[in-house]
């Protein structure tokens, strides 16, 4: 019998050594799920655009056919807030997509220019039209 007891308190010991190892093992697979997520998950804009790059990259790229907000082919499709709204292209999303695949007369710049300085350069435009397109 002294054996059993001897036994059943091994067995107890064995299995709290179980159960404290499983807590360490769960507390790391949800740490690095928690890594994954964060590395993984979409991925936050950053809170304020370089507009001083999107300057630059306009001066670049745009402003042959949109200086100061205008537009030399087709006048009415300008870059003012009103215009962007008509044509639906009055949000950072939308101007992006628009400077990254072109649309019309206007040249897809997707693969000239980086992800950031599109980001850039759509931020710039939203807020000169903001501002309509004056100094400052």
């Amino acid at each position: 019998m002294v054996w059993l007891q001897k036994l059943d308190f091994s067995m107890n010991g064995l299995l709290q050594i179980v159960e404290r190892k499983m807590r360490i093992v769960k507390l790391f697979l949800l740490l690095l799920l928690v890594g994954a997520a964060v590395f993984w998950g979409p991925q936050v804009a950053s809170a304020e655009p370089d507009l001083a790059l999107g300057a630059k990259v306009f001066q670049a790229k745009c402003v042959g056919c949109h200086l100061n907000g205008r537009n030399s082919l087709v006048a009415a499709k300008n870059l003012s807030l009103a215009a962007l709204h008509e044509y639906h292209v009055d949000t950072p999303e939308l101007i992006q997509a628009q400077v990254r695949n072109g649309k019309g007369a206007m040249p897809a710049f997707g693969k000239l220019l980086k992800p950031e300085e599109i980001e850039a350069v759509a931020a710039y435009v939203l807020d000169r039209a903001e501002h309509n397109w004056s100094k400052g």
